[in-house]
C-alpha cells in the first residue's frame, strides 16, 4: 500500500486506474519463441528421366499434325488448332519433367468420366484427376495409356473440342 502511495502522490495529475495498469500490476510474460523445424535438405533427383519423358513423347506423336504443340523448358503441350473454349484453344495433353518424376497430363480423363475405367496400376500411378507421374518406363502402363489418348482424342473430336 506505501508503494500505491508514493506512486499515486508522484503522478496526481493521472487517473489511479492507469497508475496500477502502468506501475503496479505485473506484466505479462510473453510466450518463448518457438524454433521453426529444421527442413531437411532436398537431394536433387539423380535419375535421367529423359527416357521417360521420351516413351511418353511417342503416345502424343500421332496426334501432332492434328493439334498445335507447344514446348518450353518445363515440358511439351498440346492444344486445339482453333479456339473452342471460350475463345481459347482446348487443352489436350502435356508432358512435364520435375525434378523427381515425368508427369502426363491427359484432359480427357477429367471432362469425360467413361474413361475413368482404368487398371488399379495405372490408377495408383495417377496424382490429381488428369495427371500421371512416372519415375521409370512402364510399358504396361504406357500401352493403357496411349488407348486413353486415343479413346479421348475420339471422344474430343465428337464434342468438336479438338
Amino acid at each position: 500500500m506505501k508503494k500505491w502511495f508514493e506512486i499515486s502522490r508522484q503522478y496526481s495529475s493521472v487517473s489511479s486506474a492507469h497508475i496500477y495498469c502502468v506501475a503496479i500490476m505485473p506484466t505479462a510474460k510473453k510466450p518463448a519463441k518457438k524454433k521453426a523445424p529444421a527442413k531437411a535438405a532436398r537431394k536433387p533427383a539423380t535419375k535421367n528421366f529423359l527416357p521417360v519423358f521420351a516413351a511418353l513423347c511417342e503416345l502424343l506423336s500421332p496426334w501432332e499434325d492434328r493439334m498445335k504443340m507447344k514446348t518450353d523448358k518445363s515440358g511439351y503441350w498440346m492444344h486445339s488448332l482453333e479456339p473452342t473454349y471460350r475463345d481459347k484453344p482446348m487443352f489436350f495433353a502435356g508432358i512435364r519433367m520435375g525434378k523427381n518424376y515425368v508427369s502426363f497430363h491427359l484432359m480427357p480423363v477429367y471432362c469425360c468420366p467413361e474413361l475413368n475405367r482404368m487398371s488399379p496400376a495405372l490408377k495408383k500411378r495417377m496424382q490429381g484427376k488428369a495427371c500421371f507421374n512416372f519415375r521409370e518406363v512402364d510399358e504396361a502402363c504406357f500401352k493403357e495409356l496411349g488407348a486413353l489418348v486415343k479413346s479421348g482424342y475420339r471422344l474430343f473430336r465428337e464434342r468438336k473440342w479438338v
